[in-house]
């Protein structure tokens, strides 16, 4: 994939508690509706998750997360032939099995913090692999956010794994730095405003703040009501240097990504 032009991940929770879009998308023909409507607005990669992981999420069997993730890709697939699919999981089980059933790649957003089969399941199915930086769990991460230099901190966490990862012979890795996990509100801004720093880690980097909180509680409104401040952070993410933005709202990243190439060119 050339990430000389900005690509758009359209999100699929398959769970009825994700914070914006919980159980839209958990009956498989609605999923295929979705995403249809994300391939016509544009979208490059499509992430198909099970497990809810905002702050204090309850947990989910690794039963009911394969339930609901992989029936869901065996019909994209089936529907879409050529489909990007990522799998959005910290559980190598589930990746494995999700691989095999027609995904692309691998979004983890422990970084292999919480099931230490992970690297060597990527390793082994030769695979793209999003690492994301996150501290402890999604019940613990939001007290895990003291750092002594915020982004020398995380470029430090995440190096070290991409040294692991390029041991194992993985070699295609996106970096998130985890908008949300284990970050405040304004460590969230501070990172966002220090992107570009980013890019010392060598790799594509993927920008997940689609409705989240630290649009709208800075704006006093609901996860429904942030696009707008989504959009705006998003342009940010692309002038900072991202390469992926990842979206419940694809029409309109597309339409950033297009007037951030014009400005660019």
């Amino acid at each position: 994939m050339d990430f000389s032009v900005p690509k758009v991940m359209g999100i699929i929770n398959a769970t009825p508690d994700s914070f914006y879009d919980g159980g839209k998308n958990v009956d498989v023909s609605k999923a295929l509706k979705t995403v249809n409507a994300m391939l016509v607005d544009g979208a490059n990669i499509i992430d198909v998750g099970g497990y809810s992981t905002k702050p204090n999420a309850s947990e989910v069997s690794l039963e009911e997360e394969r339930r609901r993730v992989i029936p869901l890709i065996s019909s994209l697939i089936r529907e879409f032939p050529d489909l990007v699919i990522s799998i959005d999981t910290f559980r190598s089980e589930v990746a494995h099995e999700a691989v095999e059933s027609g995904a692309s790649l691998i979004n983890d957003v422990s970084g292999g913090n919480l099931d230490d089969k992970m690297f060597h399941t990527v390793s082994k199915l030769a695979v793209p692999y999003i690492l994301m930086h996150m501290r402890g769990t999604p019940a613990t991460m939001q007290s895990l956010s003291s750092y002594h230099h915020l982004i020398k901190d995380v470029v430090l966490e995440l190096s070290e794994k991409i040294k692991k990862l390029r041991s194992l012979q993985i070699n295609d890795i996106i970096i998130d730095p985890g908008f949300g996990f284990a970050k405040t509100l304004d460590q969230n801004y501070e990172m966002l405003n220090n992107l570009s720093y980013f890019k010392v880690l060598e790799c594509p980097l993927l920008v997940g703040v689609s409705r989240k909180s630290m649009i709208y509680r800075l704006l006093g409104t609901e996860a429904k009501e942030a696009l707008n401040g989504t959009t705006a952070l998003n342009m940010a993410a692309l002038m900072n240097g991202a390469n992926i933005l990842r979206v419940h709202d694809v029409k309109e990243a597309i339409e950033t990504v297009k007037i951030f190439n014009k400005l660019k060119n």
